[in-house]
Formats: structure tokens, sequence, C-alpha cells
């Protein structure tokens, strides 16, 4: 069925990795495409993370770009290859670090990367597909005739479309405000905040012990947040330092701290000091972060249009690996896929619209935060992996390593009164409960 004349082909709200991978996708399969982003620039309002795991990118690459674009030209900052978890109390941290030439082999490799500069290359290679990229106008609000989406308003200009993707973040106002789609809760949505430090690129592999260009992942858990749920994180890039804390927003109204007294205290921590000493601070953002997993997806698919990435809500947290950017890059893929096969059956109401579903079902997307779902409401129950855990691990770590001239116990009679303070019963259960959500 042969589908009424519109503007474009395809709109996309929102300029970030969802949004431009859909707008790149959909131009390379010969689709008119718009990308109204609200920024000054794709990019200049994201201030999301710092880690991409590659392998959606790869795809997106090897399906869409016909070899013509060099793997080294894209603007990472550093290839991943030493990880590092920690529990921290106030004065101490217990880590576990690890490196693997495994980390940084293709199609296991994940990169740091500062947003401002990865995004802005996506929509330069979305552009040169032939892609229109319209910045600085806010979409207001779609259009719709019967229930069905077929444009956007934006400023004073009303745009048409076949199929509208809203990629627009996790706060998207077009989403609540036009689809119905419920505001997430205080207690499904965390606030990050991030400073980055300016240093030379040789001071920083002498600090995280790394190889020339390689960079490193931190994460931590505990007093980073002050016992809040949450964690910490630092990232290296080329000649900076991003260093942040992600909290949820619930926790955060009832703590007797703030967000930025948690960072200025994060900073300051024995563990973390080193590493930004005489460094310069260059930036400070903040952001809106899902956190519910799988249970706070919305419905995605309507008559006319489709969600992708932060939109949707994909961002996955298991406390050692945080995701998010690799969901968006192949959300907005598969989002464009549908779209332009919608388009060329003639048929771009939900029905017509439904393959979206089928590629996030197949594929890791929706299978892994379905793996997972579990995972976000143990973590909102766990107090004491916040509180009570970095402290016991400190003390525990401090009967064994302290030396003071005294007569020593054994071991194990050092070390179990420490863990009978905290109820093995009640410690055990909650590590099983852990492993069975992980």
């Amino acid at each position: 069925m042969a589908l009424e004349e519109r503007d474009f082909d395809v709109i996309v709200v929102g300029g970030g990795c969802a949004g431009t991978a859909a707008a790149y996708v959909a131009a390379k399969k010969g689709k008119s495409v718009l990308l109204v982003e609200r920024g000054e620039h794709p990019g200049a309002k994201n201030m999301t993370g710092g880690r991409l795991y590659a392998h959606s990118l790869r795809k997106l690459l090897n399906t869409y770009a016909d070899g013509d674009v060099a793997w080294e030209d894209i603007p990472f900052e550093r290839k991943i290859t030493h990880e590092r978890i920690a529990l921290m109390d106030a004065s101490s941290q217990f880590a576990i670090d690890f490196t693997s030439k495994e980390l940084g082999e293709d199609g296991h490799d994940s990169y740091s990367v500062l947003r401002s500069r990865f995004d802005q290359w996506l929509a330069d290679l979305a552009e040169s597909a032939g892609a229109e990229i319209i910045s600085g106008i806010p979409v207001e609000s779609l259009l719709r005739k019967d229930g069905a989406v077929y444009g956007v308003r934006a400023g004073e200009d009303e745009i048409t479309a076949h199929v509208v993707i809203l990629a627009e973040g996790t706060n998207s106002l077009l989403a609540e405000r036009e689809l119905g789609i419920p505001r997430l809760k205080p207690n499904e949505v965390a606030v990050g905040i991030k400073h980055i430090y300016e240093l030379s690129p040789e001071q920083i592999e002498d600090r995280f012990l790394l190889p020339e260009g390689e960079g490193a992942a931190m994460l931590f858990v505990g007093d980073c947040t002050h016992g809040v749920v949450g964690g910490g994180f630092v990232y290296t890039n080329t000649d900076t330092i991003s260093v942040g804390l992600v909290a949820t927003v619930s926790e955060l109204e009832k703590a007797d701290t703030t967000i930025y007294q948690a960072l200025d205290d994060f900073e300051k921590h024995p563990a973390v000091a080193p590493l930004i000493r005489g460094a310069e601070l260059v930036e400070h953002s903040g952001h809106l972060v899902p956190e519910d997993g799988f249970d706070s997806v919305p419905q995605y698919i309507f008559d006319g249009a489709l969600l992708a990435g932060d939109t949707m809500r994909l961002v996955m947290n298991l406390g050692y690996q945080v995701r998010g950017m690799d969901f968006a890059i192949a959300s907005g893929q598969f989002a464009a896929e549908a779209a332009c096969d919608a388009i060329d059956r003639g048929d771009v109401g939900a029905s017509g619209l439904a393959d979206y579903r089928i590629k996030l079902e197949e594929s890791f997307v929706l299978a892994d935060l379905k793996t997972f779902r579990k995972w976000p409401h143990v973590m909102e129950k766990w107090e004491r992996l916040f509180k009570e855990y970095p402290t016991m691990v400190a003390e525990i770590f401090n009967a064994m390593f302290v030396v003071d001239g005294k007569p020593q116990a054994k071991l194990m009679k050092r070390i179990w009164p420490i863990i009978k303070r905290r109820k093995p019963t009640k410690l055990l259960s909650e590590v099983r409960k852990a492993v069975s959500a992980l």
C-alpha cells in the first residue's frame, strides 16, 4: 500500500547514541531522514558515563559502513584492559584488580569515551550518509491523527514523517506527554554526577599502571555514596580522568548527605585522591540514569513511532558491569531497520513496526535485561551491601594484615567475631539472593 507523501521518511528526535545510529542506518537504507537535537550539536548536552562495549558499534559498521570507516579513526579515548571493583568504607578499600589480553581482543573490546566527541562523530557519519541534522531546536510535541504519530512540531514548524523515532534520553517529556509513558519513580532512576580532571597521558599510565594507550575502568561501592544505594566510578581517558557517582534518587531523598558532598568526599578518599592529585578540574556535569532494568521497559512500539535507547530505559547496572551505550546503538539500528521495512511495506502502524520487538527480543538487548531482571530489586533492598559489608571487609583484612607486636590468635579466631556480629545466617541469605539474581 502506498503511503501518503511526507516531508521525510523518518524523523529521529535526539542526537545521542541511539538517535544517531538510527539516523545513520535509515539514511544508508536510502530513506530521507531528519534528526532533531535540542543541544547546540549532537553530544553537546550528553554527559553519560564513560564506557562503550564496542560489539554493537562493530556490528553497525560491519553491516552498513562498506569498509569506509577505519576503526582507528573512531574517537575513542582508551581501550579498557584493566578492571577494578572495590568495596570501600570511610578510610579503606578492598579491591579486586583484573587485567587480561582477552579484554582487548576484537569482539570483546570496550573503550572509554567522551560523549561530546563520540556523539558528534556518529552524527557526522549519519550526515555523510545523507541524514539531515538540525540542532538547537527542541521538539515540543508530536503530530497525531486518529492516535497515529505522523510528525513533530518544533518551534513554529510542523514537519511530517512516516515514522518518528524518539531517542531523547532518560527524562523523555515527549514519551511521557505525548505517548503516555509513565515517568520513572524515584526508586527507578538514579542521578549521576561527574568531574573530569586533566592529566598528561604519561601521568595517567603511571598512576593506573597501564601500558601506553590502554585504559582502566574502576567501580566502587560503599562509603563512596555514604551508604546510599549506588556507586562510584573512575575511567581513564586519553588525557583526562572521569570521576563520578551514581545514586538512586529515592535513597538520596532520605539521606543525610547530598550527591555533591558525597562526590567531594569520594575524591578525598585515600583510594581516589592519589589518582587525581595535582590534576586540573575541567568539567562538571550531571544526568539521570534509568535503574530498574527489564521491569521498567515501557511500551515502545506505537502507530507511527518507536522508542530507543535511554528513552526505552535500556540500561543495566550489575555493580561489576555498567552498560547502556551498546544497548542504545543496537536499539537505534533495530528501530531504523524496522521503520524502513515498514515504510517499504506501506504499513507504519504498530503492527507494521512489530519487527522491532522481534529484533530486540532475539538480540542481546532484551535478553540480557531479562536475564538480570531481579538484580535491581535485590540491590535496592540490600542496604548492608552499601553500609555494613565494606566495614566488615575492612575489619577482616585489618585482622589479617595488621601486626602490632602482641601475640596473635589463629586467623579464624580473629575473623569469626567480626563475621558473627553481622549475623552469618542473614549474610549467607543475602549472598545467595545476589548470586541467584546474577
